[in-house]
């Protein structure tokens, strides 16, 4: 490659990463948001619920549609649209005046929330399977970061400007300018472009999308496992992510600022653990095609081990827990990066984005569980009982599943491999 097109590719990533960030934090600033909102509309807890609830509905149901279209049409095109689309339902958002509307302009935020798959599948046609985990932690790191972004602009910069509405005004035209560098300057890619079968080829065959291909992603034992460990594997994270805060509040008696400077650094170590995880997968998966999950099951049994001690650290002994939270944000993230890198390890690469959102459905699908579960078992016991046993049985459930995952990787990534290597042969 090009000293020319390796910086191009690095520019892709650092528009793709920009993206990632500002869209997380327009998509979960809104909890930050919560009493400013609730007063502005007069809302209970139910109606509260139901605006949450709406766009995760609906980007659950649009990662099949979405998935399907970047495997049959421009990527860069359909990102820009999906960029597009985050700006102007963004600023409908803060425009409307009735619930009613709100709660309708909420959901349809949800749109473009199932749109990263399109992402992902580009990233893999600009670099090579040996990098492709470090760049999926890098990306990967806007999700914390924006969460943090999200903070300051609830908490500061909108009482600044004086009305929750002003940063929906400005992320959702940060979306819109996204959605104009992502049309003119990112270039789609020949799918397969990165496969180390057709390195140094003059042309590529162009490969489209294919209902048969389409259902050889269910034939290959590896997909079960990561949709089984995917199911699972969110449960902990929406669990932290929606009671965590109230737990450290009600239970461990933290205050604002105490809850401020104990989670920042967590929240930015957590960040720091996607890249980890992703540069330790491509290390072991240079020597075994089971690095990745190798370095998947790990960490989630770390993450388990170090939330349980953390969990049951005495309330007094603050600076343990501190200590046995960052421990866990380190490891909560390590298999990230690498389940997407897994499912691109396994499958063709036209069929890549369906295989994303397949898995991304069924996250979803856990993620809308999560939520009533815990609070079913915190109403009957505390916050402590529900957020220890869902994490330590979910994150045990992920270490078996990635366990299975070990015995039938090989064979799903030599087929790959032998099926490159036949479509190079013959071009």
């Amino acid at each position: 490659m090009s000293k020319e097109n390796s910086r191009y590719r690095w520019f892709v990533v650092a528009i793709f990463f920009f993206f990632m960030l500002l869209h997380q934090t327009d998509k979960l600033m809104i909890g930050s948001l919560q009493v400013q909102i609730s007063e502005t509309f007069n809302l209970n807890n139910k109606q509260w619920g139901l605006i949450n609830s709406g766009a995760l509905i609906v980007a659950t149901l649009l990662y099949p549609i979405w998935g399907y279209l970047y495997d049959r049409f421009s990527r860069t095109k359909l990102l820009a649209l999906a960029s597009f689309i985050w700006g102007s339902t963004t600023w409908l958002n803060a425009i409307v005046r009735t619930y009613g509307g709100f709660l309708f302009t909420r959901a349809s935020t949800g749109i473009d929330d199932s749109s990263y798959p399109g992402l992902f599948t580009l990233i893999a046609d600009y670099f090579g399977p040996n990098l492709r985990g470090k760049i999926y932690g890098i990306l990967q790191l806007a999700q914390p970061l924006g969460y943090l972004l999200g903070m300051i602009l609830a908490l500061i910069v909108a009482p600044m400007l004086g009305s929750w509405r002003d940063v929906f005004y400005i992320t959702g035209s940060l979306g819109l300018v996204l959605a104009v560098l992502i049309y003119f300057g990112v270039k789609e890619m020949p799918r397969g472009q990165a496969e180390p079968e057709f390195e140094n080829m003059p042309e590529m065959q162009t490969f489209k999308f294919s209902w048969a291909e389409a259902k050889e992603i269910f034939k290959k034992k590896t997909m079960w496992f990561v949709f089984l460990q995917g199911f699972a594997g969110v449960f902990p994270w929406n669990v932290i992510t929606f009671f965590f805060f109230a737990y450290l509040e009600k239970e461990r008696g933290y205050d604002a600022n105490s809850i401020l400077f104990t989670m920042a650094p967590v929240i930015l170590i957590l960040a720091s653990g996607y890249f980890v995880g992703g540069a330790l997968g491509d290390y072991a998966f240079k020597r075994t095609n089971k690095g990745r999950i190798i370095v998947s099951s790990a960490g989630v049994l770390l993450g388990a081990i170090f939330m349980y001690f953390a969990i049951n650290t005495p309330i007094e002994a603050k600076n343990q827990f501190f200590i046995l939270m960052c421990l866990t944000a380190l490891f909560m993230p390590l298999a990230s990066a690498n389940v997407i890198a897994t499912v691109y390890d396994i499958t063709v690469p036209e069929v890549r984005s369906t295989a994303q959102a397949v898995e991304y459905f069924v996250e979803n699908a856990g993620a809308a569980f999560a939520p009533i579960i815990t609070g079913l078992i915190a109403d009957a016991f505390d916050l402590k009982t529900a957020i220890l046993l869902i994490c330590t049985v979910a994150w045990g459930l992920c270490f078996f599943f990635y366990l299975g995952a070990i015995f039938t990787i090989d064979k799903d990534s030599q087929d790959l491999r032998n099926q490159m290597a036949d479509r190079a042969k013959s071009m």
